[in-house]
């Protein structure tokens, strides 16, 4: 176990190394590894653990009862998923988790952590206010989800959806977590009207692009 990466997580921050080795013991944690494509929990399942990524990543998803999917989130290294739930003790999962590749993850039992520890663990506190930070960090991912989708145009959702990343990474040329069938799922619309949008963007000077990796085109009456 790397503890000196867990403990420059979110979850883990503010403390050491030795006490992240003191805080998994703590919370029963147990590593386990998934192959791409593999489920980790289905909807309406019931977790008293939280999971937390250590390398890979995976994609939060909605089925509904016809097959049609939803990509809400993709979670990366170091972040976690399912802590709301394993929260709220008999609240069944809304959403299901599957690895995005082949992916390790580290599950924290949440139980362990929001109950007194008979062995008066004093970073408790210090891990409580983390994952605080992280749940209303989830909240904020959420709402702009709300944001990229609310436009009615399948150009104002990407126009919305690229925007954010261009200014969340600082550079109008930058890569993003979906493909082409990922991001036609977390925007809620069709694949092929998705890529005949695009490439209309394309064509009009907006950007440019080469499967996730984007550039925006500032002014296109500029474009060589």
């Amino acid at each position: 176990m790397d503890y000196n990466f867990l403990a420059q997580t979110i979850l883990f921050r503010g403390t050491s190394p030795d006490q992240v080795q003191s805080m998994l013991e703590c919370l029963s944690a147990e590593e386990r590894h998934y192959s791409k494509g593999q489920v980790i929990y289905h909807a309406g399942d019931i977790t008293q653990s939280m999971g937390m990524v250590i390398s890979g990543s995976v994609y939060i998803e909605n089925n509904d009862f016809w097959g049609n999917r939803s990509v809400l989130d993709s979670v990366g290294p170091g972040q976690v998923f399912a802590e709301t739930y394993s929260c709220v003790p008999g609240e069944p999962l809304m959403v299901s988790v599957l690895a995005a590749e082949e992916t390790t993850i580290l599950f924290l039992n949440t139980g362990r952590l929001l109950d007194t520890c008979s062995s008066t663990c004093p970073h408790h506190s210090k891990i409580i206010r983390n994952l605080l930070t992280i749940s209303a960090q989830k909240n904020l991912n959420l709402s702009r989800r709300i944001f990229h989708t609310s436009p009615k145009s399948i150009k104002g959702k990407l126009l919305s959806y690229l925007s954010f990343q261009a200014a969340r990474q600082g550079s109008y040329d930058f890569s993003i977590p979906f493909n082409r069938q990922q991001l036609a799922d977390y925007l809620g619309v069709d694949r092929s009207a998705l890529s005949n949008e695009i490439s209309k963007m394309q064509k009009e000077g907006l950007l440019k692009t080469n499967r996730n990796r984007f550039l925006l085109i500032e002014d296109p009456y500029k474009v060589e």
